[in-house]
């Protein structure tokens, strides 16, 4: 009878999925408030809503203690380079979650001032949609986060392209 015929447990699991339990239970989110949504950010820490029991109830403010950003709300274009600079000095593994629509699409402002999604400065792993989202949606964003992380989906990223993210 060999290790094979065996169930893995955590001493006989694989290296792999001991990493991606670590990865997935120690995600520290860096903050990037830009607008509304930076609200119902700041609500989803608070005691109603608790994101504590995910580890996560200090956002950090120095991207180097973070591999997690938050965008949440719309995106100027004064703003993008220092997002992409602060995503730059995040260490590997990092992930982003894009918090509401104007994050995500630009939302109402069709304008030349205003990014038309964030995915065209930073790659995004998770989108929160909503016009802003709750503390419901970012919770659901975080633990759709959670569930790739886990499932390793996020360690098979895709190159970043001239002129976009992805």
């Amino acid at each position: 009878m060999g290790l094979d015929d065996l169930n893995h447990n955590f001493i006989t699991g694989n290296l792999e999925n001991v990493v991606k339990w670590a990865r997935k239970n120690s995600v520290w989110p860096a903050t990037f408030g830009l607008a509304c949504c930076a609200i119902e950010m700041m609500a989803t820490g608070a005691a109603n809503f608790d994101i504590s029991r995910f580890g996560m109830e200090v956002f950090r403010a120095s991207p180097r203690q973070a591999d997690l950003m938050i965008v949440a709300g719309r995106v100027s274009q004064k703003m993008a380079p220092v997002l992409r600079q602060v995503y730059d000095q995040m260490m590997e593994p990092k992930w982003v979650i894009s918090m509401g629509v104007c994050a995500s699409s630009g939302g109402m402002f069709n304008n030349y001032a205003i990014v038309q999604g964030v995915d065209q400065v930073v790659p995004v792993d998770v989108y929160a949609p909503g016009y802003p989202p709750g503390p419901e949606t970012l919770l659901h964003a975080i633990i759709t986060l959670h569930e790739k992380i886990a499932a390793g989906e996020l360690t098979r990223r895709q190159p970043i392209l001239l002129g976009g993210a992805r």
